[in-house]
């Protein structure tokens, strides 16, 4: 009989899946998709073989997580035939102060990962609602938690620390970082790509709808432009990244604005979609002839570059930038703007080669290499997952 891990990703109104069967002790991808606009027309799209499929209709219009993990699983039960269910493994975004690694669910890591909903309320809630969701419908599979928060527990204490009161410092009131997930496979696979100048001075730009770097040294995470929570740093599709603290006092007291409604001001109405008050979605912005579409775009690159100079100088210089995610890896129009404001810093865009999306986006003789590697956070769970669960069982 062969084995198999289920990954879990959740939002607010999806279900993000994986399928990996366990070959020698290591995942391979047999089949991933999405469950999304779960509570309305609910509908599945599948990525197999490399192409992606739209909603089988056997799948039904489900309600809740719950509904859509037991549809989930009926479905794929043709694919689960021969293959034992070893575990699932979820992203769970923040781990606060208390986990650095992967960690097998229970009820006492459920009830301390609650208490971090209010520092996330975008993705926590939804993350922990999938577990529970997958417990009532089979109680009896063994659940590992991943955390995106994880992979930047490296984080040096000047790096890590606000110029906050020290009592709030130790309260938790941290830059703990986040995309760990991705931010660790990029880790995983530099070597493949850079050689020896992978343990070198590596910046990661993981650009999508979230959006954020991370400077590696010894691919060990230094420094990251997301901090206490993942709404600071750079613009993304609705967030506005970084602003100046007071203006949601301002915003609040001037305007008579609510805490809940500057939240959702910041977390849902701002980023690229606040600036181009059309879309959040950056092939539409890229294909837009509207001026505010092209403003915005613009501003997200100069952003994305002022971010990348900050992070050379954590680092004590550059080696190699990398793009990764969706706007990352699929945007060469925003990857070459970026590349021409760092040219001060080496990078030599090789305009060719970016238009291909790469891999390697940068000139022979550029004295700091550029490049275009996909992640695929669903691997690494998988195989944090079975790392959890093999050292569990004693294995």
């Amino acid at each position: 009989m062969n084995d198999a891990v289920l990954v879990l990703n959740a939002g607010s109104s999806s279900i993000k899946f994986a399928l990996h069967r366990v070959a020698q002790g290591q995942p391979a991808s047999l089949l991933r998709g999405i469950v999304e606009e779960i509570g309305d027309a609910s509908r599945m799209r599948l990525l197999l073989g490399g192409s992606e499929e739209n909603s089988p209709a056997a799948f039904p219009p489900v309600a809740t997580h719950a509904q859509a993990l037991a549809a989930l699983l009926d479905w794929l039960h043709p694919h689960l035939a021969g293959v034992s269910l070893l575990g699932a493994g979820h992203r769970v975004v923040h781990g606060g102060t208390r986990y650095t690694g992967p960690i097998r669910v229970d009820a006492e890591a459920l009830a301390y990962l609650d208490t971090l909903v209010p520092i996330d309320p975008l993705h926590q809630p939804h993350n922990l609602a999938g577990i529970r969701a997958l417990l009532q419908v089979r109680p009896d599979l063994p659940q590992v938690a991943c955390f995106d928060t994880a992979f930047h527990h490296t984080l040096p204490p000047v790096a890590r620390r606000f110029a906050l009161p020290r009592a709030l410092t130790e309260a938790g009131v941290l830059r703990y970082g986040f995309h760990g997930l991705s931010y660790d496979h990029i880790a995983g696979v530099l070597p493949q790509h850079l050689g020896a100048a992978a343990d070198g001075r590596v910046i990661v730009a993981h650009l999508g709808n979230g959006a954020s770097l991370c400077a590696l040294r010894q691919r060990q995470s230094v420094e990251t432009t997301m901090s206490f929570t993942p709404l600071d740093g750079l613009p993304m599709g609705t967030r506005s990244g970084a602003v100046d603290p007071a203006i949601p006092l301002f915003l609040m007291r001037e305007r008579g604005m609510t805490a809940d409604a500057v939240s959702d001001l910041l977390h849902r109405q701002s980023g690229l979609l606040g600036m181009s008050g059309s879309s959040a979605d950056m092939r539409t912005l890229l294909a837009s002839t509207d001026p505010h579409a092209a403003e915005a775009v613009a501003h997200f690159a100069y952003r994305v570059a002022q971010a990348i100079g900050a992070l050379a100088m954590a680092l004590g210089g550059l080696d190699a930038l990398v793009f990764t995610a969706g706007i990352g890896e699929h945007a060469a129009p925003v990857r070459a703007d970026v590349c021409r404001r760092c040219a001060w810093l080496g990078v030599d865009l090789d305009e060719a080669a970016n238009t291909e999306n790469g891999p390697r986006i940068s000139l022979p003789g550029s004295r700091v290499s550029a490049w275009v590697i996909p992640t695929d956070e669903e691997a690494l769970i998988a195989r944090q997952t079975l790392a959890v669960l093999g050292a569990a069982s004693g294995g």
